[in-house]
């Protein structure tokens, strides 16, 4: 079975302001991954694809914050698709400093 054969699989995360960590709320493969990703378009969720993230996701318990060991790759994702819904894209950023 080559990569291109294996099931989708998706991980659905949350974070609520104050809350320690985000907390996965949906993960799956398959027919049920496809439902997730399809629920997240309806819905205009943001939607990242990274196969590294999401096996490391699906190690997480449903309903269980993420490992501290995720936070620095889901606190960068997390960023960058809220300036990707806030309409501002990496080139219009200040440079650093």
């Amino acid at each position: 079975m080559n990569r291109a054969d294996k099931p989708p699989r998706a991980v659905a995360i949350a974070y609520e302001a104050g809350s320690r960590a985000p907390t996965v709320v949906a993960e799956g493969q398959g027919e049920i991954a496809e439902r997730i990703i399809a629920t997240a378009k309806a819905h205009g969720i943001a939607i990242h694809e990274s196969r590294e993230l999401v096996a490391l996701l699906m190690q997480v318990d449903l309903d269980d914050h993420i490992p501290e060991a995720l936070y620095l790759a889901v606190a960068e994702l997390l960023a960058h698709l809220y300036r990707l819904e806030q309409g501002l894209d990496e080139q219009r950023r200040p440079p650093a400093r």
